[in-house]
């Protein structure tokens, strides 16, 4: 008889686990910098990159420019030094095209059409046109990036970093009820140079992304002895959002990209933060509207093979890697509580939350015991973030 219900209980197991739906997770990079604004490499050189080392999806978002219009970068110093135009010419040929003047050697940038025409491919790759739009206020830099961008948008000047950041939202959404597209607006590095804090986030409306994690050695995401950690300044927008009846802010991490020659802690890399969005089909369309229904979790190493939610639960099962060890750790906003409380802590390979009658949103982190290589930060190991689900 014993023998019998184990078998019971191990087909029930594997009954359970078919029920999962097939997800089709697409792996992209939503903030990459290259010679049109302060990243040290061609455009196509960086999109070569990312198609070679397993993306489906990349957006460049250069400072205040959307990539068109006819443009000659003069060559520096240190892009000799890198070999940059070697690179490029033996990478793409007579693609490339050059002039000599007194000054130097200057070539021509390939505009986004451009550079999307030649290495965009609708079955396994899409380029996505973006724009880091690059504000500040009292020396307070604020820069929000805008995926699937059709306009360019210039920076605003404000009163505070609140109102420039307000201004900026309200241009996505006009510019994405104008072209009738899906668009969206992600808050970058909110940390960088301390310049945007968690009340001015509390009182936005129409946001629904920030960076919770961010490649770029600079951008402070776990705060100092001043200021906090991007995680816990997340949980506390979120229980705002709440409250005031907003959709809930979701968690975005990104390379920031903008040194491609010389790997180092100090250089801002490629390969170190990235989202993973469940879309059968990989257009842009189908890609927004997933991550705006919190379809994708983000990642700065570990791989998930699923994350499941109904009505009753939330279930996570790491893709492991040999020899290291992952906790999987949900955290949850409950009913007469001002603050975000860990529900369940699970070291292993998955693990499911049952929802409990006072949660009210629920979201998980998945830490490892894996190095990052060439991390930001000396010691970092490899985590990932599941969006924030709203129980009901």
């Amino acid at each position: 008889m014993k023998k019998l219900t184990l078998l019971f209980i191990f087909i029930s197991f594997i009954s359970c686990k078919q029920e999962f739906p097939k997800q089709h997770w697409q792996k992209g990079n939503l903030h990459t910098h290259s010679f049109w604004s302060d990243g040290d490499d061609f455009p196509e050189m960086i999109i070569k990159w990312y198609k070679n080392n397993d993306y489906q999806f990349i957006a460049l978002s250069d400072h205040n420019t959307m990539a068109s219009g006819d443009y000659w970068y003069r060559l520096k110093e240190k892009d000799n030094q890198n070999k940059v135009l070697e690179k490029y010419q033996k990478s793409l040929g007579d693609w490339v095209e050059t002039k000599i003047d007194s000054t130097g050697t200057l070539v021509r940038l390939k505009t986004f059409k451009e550079y999307q025409s030649k290495l965009e491919d609708p079955n396994s790759f899409l380029i996505i046109q973006s724009e880091e739009v690059t504000s500040s206020f009292e020396n307070k830099p604020v820069h929000i990036n805008v995926t699937n961008i059709k306009e360019k948008i210039e920076p605003f000047k404000g009163n505070s970093v609140f109102e420039v950041m307000q201004q900026t939202l309200d241009e996505v959404h006009a510019q994405r009820k104008k072209f009738n597209i899906p668009m969206f607006a992600h808050i970058n590095h909110p940390n960088f140079g301390y310049g945007i804090n968690v009340e001015d986030l509390k009182k936005l409306n129409g946001e629904r992304f920030f960076e919770l994690y961010n490649g770029h050695p600079s951008v402070n995401n776990e705060g100092d002895d001043m200021h906090m950690d991007l995680e816990t300044m997340w949980d506390l927008i979120n229980i705002s959002y709440y409250n005031d009846k907003k959709p809930l802010l979701l968690g975005i991490a990104t390379d920031d990209s903008h040194n491609y020659h010389v790997k180092s802690k100090n250089n801002s890399n490629t390969g170190r933060g990235w989202v993973m969005v469940n879309s059968k089909k990989l257009d842009t369309e189908s890609l927004i509207n997933a991550m705006e229904a919190g379809d994708f979790y983000s990642s700065s190493g570990v791989m998930l093979k699923q994350v499941f939610q109904d009505k009753e639960k939330l279930f996570i099962e790491v893709e492991p890697k040999q020899g290291i060890d992952y906790e999987i750790v949900f955290m949850g906003y409950r009913k007469g509580s001002y603050s975000i409380e860990e529900l369940k802590r699970v070291k292993g390979n998955s693990s499911s939350y049952t929802f409990q009658e006072n949660d009210l949103f629920v979201r998980a982190k998945i830490n490892s015991t894996d190095l990052k290589e060439n991390p930001p930060n000396l010691g970092e190991t490899k985590q990932a973030w599941v969006q924030p689900i709203i129980v009901k």
